[in-house]
């Protein structure tokens, strides 16, 4: 019997769930569809530098799914699942705040963290929870309600666990129960037909919609599935062109000419779903729900903290200036600012310590016989050391909330004179069972391996990152 290795099932899984959920949400299949070709044509516009972000291969078949689940044995359950996937906690995100409207989650992300795990299949899952405790949203008794809900809710049968349990420990499973591996998780997400309590889905929507979808139902599901795209901006004008009403702006960065960063983030108005309502009188009678979207994304360069802090002064300035007059478009503001700021190459991006690189070796371009360590700005500046971009492989909270704000057709409500509860990574850690990763120690990681390969490459010592350190304008 064949054995199917972890990487084998990720990227099985991510298209089990691609067809599952196109068959849900059939604007979804639009969305893939405008993807796939607005890719084929940036490849045929760009040629080789179409892929300096990766393969025209990968990024076609990449995805990233979104799930919600309610409780931390639900979270620590999941983890499970995605493990046997090869599938890591990596970042934490605090969404409570990140949004004007009432977002009461806090999420992780699981994904591959090798280079090469990625690159065969960087499927990942943006997985929210929610903060029960945080009684800005929640009183006493509502959180006592919430918990016996979920207490007695089952996601994951226990043969799904079971088999996750030993395809984490053994790297893959054996065909056939790999087989039945996929066939239990895709149904895990699957959106169920059993008709929702229609007072409690009601009542907790009054607080949130996010936490109705959450807590209202007997079952989780795919949120959104999310493909990548090349050219956001164009795909956002396809979508329009064939009748489906995006979101009011794309989130993140802005489009510049200088070098993509981080992450850029849009997505389908969430469609009416047709769903059966169970009513206080015990009558079941039909109804809609608006909670799933399509989200689409293009992923740039990840930034150092040092990126980071410039990004977020940054963004610091354009509210700013859009505080100041609100007739103003956010991204032609976002663009002006990025071009007072951002540096303009990935060379400089990397000199200055402000993203994470790979460096190919060019020797002839090596200044002459260096009399000690060299700096890796010196050798970017001789081109001796050539950048090679790090993909940002992880979200940005303030870009998510957006999306989730957008896609609401409610504000919901938020105590603020209550106190927030406490969450964090550690926490986050405990709750799943395993240490949440931070991503700036994986890129950095990947970084420093290729500084090392690259000073062997050159035969010559190159000077820590502090001693190249240059200041940021």
């Amino acid at each position: 019997m064949s054995f199917k290795s972890q990487w084998e099932m990720r990227a099985a899984f991510a298209q089990s769930l691609s067809t599952m959920y196109g068959t849900e949400v059939p604007a979804y299949n639009t969305l893939v569809e405008v993807s796939t070709e607005v890719n084929q044509e940036h490849l045929r516009r760009h040629g080789a530098d179409a892929e300096r972000l990766g393969s025209i291969g990968r990024v076609t078949a990449e995805r990233h799914g979104a799930i919600r689940v309610g409780s931390d044995r639900e979270m620590s359950q999941v983890a499970r699942v995605f493990a046997a996937f090869g599938m890591h906690p990596v970042g934490f995100y605090d969404l409570r705040d990140a949004a004007s409207s009432a977002v009461p989650v806090v999420s992780t992300a699981f994904r591959p963290i090798d280079a090469d795990q990625l690159a065969k299949n960087p499927f990942r899952v943006f997985t929210s929870m929610l903060a029960v405790e945080d009684q800005r949203f929640f009183d006493g008794a509502l959180q006592r309600e919430l918990a016996d809900f979920f207490a007695h809710r089952e996601l994951f049968v226990p043969e799904l666990l079971e088999l996750a349990d030993r395809a984490a420990a053994g790297g893959g499973l054996p065909e056939t129960e790999a087989d039945r591996l996929l066939e239990l998780a895709t149904g895990a997400f699957e959106l169920s037909a059993e008709p929702v309590d229609h007072d409690w889905y009601r009542r907790l929507e009054a607080i949130s919609a996010v936490a109705s979808d959450i807590g209202g139902v007997a079952s989780t599901h795919i949120n959104h599935l999310t493909p990548r795209v090349l050219d956001i901006d164009a795909l956002y004008s396809g979508m329009e062109d064939r009748g489906i009403t995006m979101i009011d702006e794309i989130q993140g960065p802005p489009r510049w000419d200088g070098p993509d960063v981080l992450l850029r983030q849009t997505s389908f108005k969430a469609l009416g779903e047709k769903r059966l309502f169970r009513h206080a009188d015990g009558s079941v009678q039909p109804g809609e729900l608006r909670v799933r979207f399509g989200e689409v994304e293009a992923r740039g360069i990840a930034l150092t903290p040092a990126g980071r802090d410039v990004y977020d002064r940054m963004v610091a300035e354009v509210d700013s200036r859009l505080a100041t007059d609100p007739d103003l478009v956010r991204q032609d503001v976002a663009k002006g600012v990025w071009e007072e700021h951002l540096p303009r190459t990935e060379a400089e991006l990397a000199a200055r310590g402000l993203a994470y690189f790979t460096f190919a070796p060019r020797p002839e371009a090596l200044p002459e016989a260096p009399s000690g360590p060299i700096t890796l700005a010196e050798l970017i500046a001789s081109g001796a050391a050539v950048p090679e971009p790090v993909v940002y492989e992880d979200f940005l909270p303030r870009s998510a909330a957006g999306i989730f704000q957008s896609n609401l057709t409610d504000e919901g409500s938020k105590n603020d004179a209550e106190q927030a509860a406490a969450y964090d990574i550690d926490r986050m850690s405990r709750i799943v069972g395993r240490e949440v990763l931070d991503p700036n120690g994986l890129y950095q990681a990947q970084q420093d391996a290729s500084v090392v390969e690259l000073a062997k490459a050159l035969q010559i010592e190159i000077a820590p990152a502090s001693s190249a350190a240059i200041h940021t304008r």
